[in-house]
C-alpha cells in the first residue's frame, strides 16, 4: 500500500493499532481507516510469554511506509512483564521480553518500547524488587545504540504495590536505573488521574507535565497515552474512557497540546470502542490540538 507523504505534525496523534494478518498488513491498514499520525503496536501475544520472530517482509514493509509516511513508531511491551515479581521465572521471562521487544523495535524503525513500570506484589518486598529491576534492566540499557530505540516506562494507576505510580514516584524509579540516557517516560492521562493527578482541575495537566519536566528532565517524555477515565480522580482503576466522555474532560487534553514539554511528543489513544471511536477520538484531539472546543 502507498505511502502518503506529508510533514509530520509537532505532535502527531494516532492509535495502538492491531496487526492481524501482518505487522504491515494490519497496522497501515487500521492506520489509515482511522486517521493515525502515529501507530502503536504489539509485536507478539500481549498477555502470553511466546517470542514472535516476525516476519522480515512485513517488517521491511512497514517500516518503509511509516517512514515515507513520516510516522513515528512505538512497540508496547507485554501486559505481563513484571520485573519486581518476587517469582524468579516471572523475573526472567520478563527481562527476555523487554530484550525481544527492543529488539523487534530496532528492526521495524520504532522509536521505543513502552513497559509498565510493574508492582512488588508481595508487602515488605520494594526494596528487593527495585535490586531486581536494576540489576536485569542496566545490561539491557547499556547494550542499546545511540540510535536504537528507546526503553520507555509507563507508570501505573497505583494498583496492587505498584514500584511507579503516577508521576511523583519517578525520581526514585529513574534513579534506580542511574538515570540512564536510553530511558524515557510515557504519561498515560488515566493511569496518573487514577493515582491521583489533578487533571480534572484547572491547570492540573499543566502542572502534572510541569512535574513530569522537573522529576525527569526535559527531554524524557517520549510519548502519551491519551485515555479518559471511567472512574474519579484516586480511585487507583485503570478503566479507560472515550475522549471527553469520562472524569478528566476535554479541557485537560486542550491543555495537554499546550504545553511546551509536548512538541515533538506523539499522542496515543487506547481508548474503547475499536476503530470508528478510535478514528472520532483521534479527530477530537485533533480540533483540541487546533484550540477547539
Amino acid at each position: 500500500m502507498p505511502a502518503r507523504p506529508r510533514r509530520t505534525p509537532s505532535i502527531p496523534i494516532g492509535a495502538h493499532v492491531p496487526v492481524s494478518g501482518g505487522l504491515a498488513n494490519g497496522a497501515i491498514r487500521a492506520a489509515t481507516e482511522i486517521g493515525a499520525e502515529a501507530i502503536q503496536v504489539f509485536v507478539g501475544n500481549p498477555r502470553g510469554w511466546a517470542q514472535s520472530a516476525g516476519d522480515p517482509a512485513q517488517d521491511h514493509a512497514f517500516r518503509a511506509w511509516c517512514e515515507q509516511a513520516g510516522i513515528p513508531v512505538f512497540v508496547h511491551a507485554p501486559y505481563l512483564v513484571n520485573l519486581g515479581s518476587p517469582t524468579p521465572e516471572t523475573v526472567r521471562r520478563s527481562a527476555d521480553a523487554v530484550a525481544h521487544n527492543l529488539a523487534r523495535a530496532a528492526a521495524i524503525g520504532a522509536r521505543g518500547v513502552v513497559v509498565h513500570t510493574g508492582s512488588c506484589v508481595s508487602e515488605g518486598s520494594y526494596s528487593q524488587a527495585m535490586r531486581q529491576l536494576r540489576d536485569r534492566l542496566l545490561p539491557l540499557l547499556d547494550a542499546l545504540p545511540p540510535d536504537g530505540p528507546r526503553l520507555v516506562l509507563e507508570p501505573t494507576a497505583g494498583q496492587g504495590r505498584s514500584l511507579c505510580a503516577g508521576v511523583d514516584d519517578l525520581p526514585a524509579y529513574l534513579d534506580a536505573l542511574d538515570r540512564h540516557p536510553a530511558l524515557g517516560i510515557c504519561l498515560d492521562t488515566c493511569h496518573v488521574f487514577a493515582a491521583g493527578a489533578d487533571l480534572d482541575q484547572r491547570g492540573g495537566m499543566t502542572r502534572t507535565l510541569d512535574r513530569v519536566v522537573a522529576y525527569a528532565g526535559p527531554d524524557r517524555l517520549l510519548l502519551v497515552h491519551a485515555n479518559d477515565a471511567k472512574d474519579p480522580r484516586g480511585s487507583y482503576r485503570d478503566r479507560h474512557e472515550r475522549i471527553g466522555r469520562g472524569h478528566i474532560g476535554k479541557a485537560a487534553f486542550r491543555a495537554l497540546f499546550r504545553h511546551p514539554a509536548m512538541r515533538g511528543v506523539p499522542v496515543i489513544v487506547e481508548t474503547p470502542g475499536g476503530k470508528e471511536a478510535w478514528r472520532e477520538d483521534i479527530a477530537l484531539l485533533k480540533a483540541l490540538r487546533r484550540g477547539g472546543r
